[in-house]
Protein backbone atom coordinates (compact mmCIF):
# COMPACT_ATOMS: atom_id res chain seq x y z
CA UNK A 1 0.00 0.00 0.00
CA UNK A 2 1.43 3.43 -0.90
CA UNK A 3 1.17 6.30 1.46
CA UNK A 4 2.09 9.78 1.88
CA UNK A 5 3.84 10.89 5.39
CA UNK A 6 4.71 13.57 7.24
CA UNK A 7 7.50 13.44 9.93
CA UNK A 8 9.24 15.61 11.61
CA UNK A 9 12.46 14.63 14.07
CA UNK A 10 13.58 16.31 17.23
CA UNK A 11 17.07 15.66 18.83
CA UNK A 12 17.09 16.66 22.40
CA UNK A 13 20.24 17.76 24.31
CA UNK A 14 22.19 18.13 21.46
CA UNK A 15 22.49 22.26 21.26
CA UNK A 16 20.47 24.85 18.81
CA UNK A 17 21.14 22.92 15.89
CA UNK A 18 19.48 20.26 14.08
CA UNK A 19 20.76 20.17 10.44
CA UNK A 20 23.36 17.51 10.92
CA UNK A 21 20.61 15.40 12.26
CA UNK A 22 18.38 16.48 9.67
CA UNK A 23 20.30 15.32 7.20
CA UNK A 24 21.72 11.43 8.17
CA UNK A 25 17.77 11.17 8.49
CA UNK A 26 17.05 12.22 4.51
CA UNK A 27 20.14 10.13 3.61
CA UNK A 28 18.04 7.42 4.76
CA UNK A 29 15.14 8.32 3.20
CA UNK A 30 16.57 8.64 0.24
CA UNK A 31 18.77 5.04 0.53
CA UNK A 32 15.28 3.17 0.97
CA UNK A 33 13.94 4.45 -2.29
CA UNK A 34 11.36 6.82 -0.85
CA UNK A 35 10.25 9.97 -2.76
CA UNK A 36 11.17 12.75 -0.39
CA UNK A 37 10.71 17.02 0.05
CA UNK A 38 12.29 18.14 2.94
CA UNK A 39 10.31 21.52 4.29
CA UNK A 40 11.06 23.90 7.06
CA UNK A 41 9.17 22.25 10.06
CA UNK A 42 9.66 18.39 8.49
CA UNK A 43 10.08 16.02 5.64
CA UNK A 44 6.94 14.54 3.34
CA UNK A 45 7.20 11.25 2.33
CA UNK A 46 6.02 8.92 -0.17
CA UNK A 47 5.96 5.16 -0.66
CA UNK A 48 5.14 1.76 0.70
CA UNK A 49 3.45 1.61 3.70
CA UNK A 50 5.94 -1.31 5.23
CA UNK A 51 9.44 0.75 3.50
CA UNK A 52 8.08 3.99 5.23
CA UNK A 53 8.06 2.44 8.35
CA UNK A 54 11.37 0.65 8.42
CA UNK A 55 13.01 3.74 7.32
CA UNK A 56 11.35 5.93 10.31
CA UNK A 57 12.66 3.18 12.62
CA UNK A 58 16.63 3.10 10.80
CA UNK A 59 16.21 7.49 10.91
CA UNK A 60 15.41 6.93 15.01
CA UNK A 61 17.81 4.24 15.57
CA UNK A 62 20.79 6.35 13.51
CA UNK A 63 20.31 9.51 15.35
CA UNK A 64 20.92 8.01 18.58
CA UNK A 65 24.42 6.13 17.47
CA UNK A 66 25.32 9.97 16.45
CA UNK A 67 24.88 10.42 20.31
CA UNK A 68 21.47 12.13 20.91
CA UNK A 69 20.31 11.21 24.19
CA UNK A 70 16.68 11.98 23.28
CA UNK A 71 14.47 12.36 20.25
CA UNK A 72 10.95 13.72 19.63
CA UNK A 73 8.99 11.95 16.89
CA UNK A 74 6.02 13.10 15.20
CA UNK A 75 5.06 10.37 12.22
CA UNK A 76 1.35 11.50 10.42
CA UNK A 77 0.69 8.81 7.55
CA UNK A 78 -2.48 8.95 5.21
CA UNK A 79 -3.43 6.27 3.23
CA UNK A 80 -6.17 5.85 0.28
CA UNK A 81 -7.98 3.03 -1.01
CA UNK A 82 -10.28 4.62 -3.61
CA UNK A 83 -7.27 5.79 -5.99
CA UNK A 84 -3.56 6.87 -6.30
CA UNK A 85 -2.34 10.04 -5.02
CA UNK A 86 1.15 11.48 -4.69
CA UNK A 87 2.84 14.31 -2.86
CA UNK A 88 2.55 16.41 -6.06
CA UNK A 89 -1.10 15.47 -6.68
CA UNK A 90 -2.20 16.72 -3.42
CA UNK A 91 -0.12 20.22 -4.09
CA UNK A 92 -1.86 20.59 -7.34
CA UNK A 93 -5.05 20.36 -6.36
CA UNK A 94 -4.75 23.05 -4.00
CA UNK A 95 -2.90 24.71 -6.21
CA UNK A 96 -5.23 24.29 -8.96
CA UNK A 97 -8.41 26.00 -6.23
CA UNK A 98 -6.39 28.58 -6.04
Amino acid sequence: MNVTAELSIIPVGTGLSFSKFIAECEQILQENGLNVQLHAEGTNIEGDLETVLSAIQQCVKSIHKLGVPRIITNVQISSRTDKEQTLNDKIESVQNKM
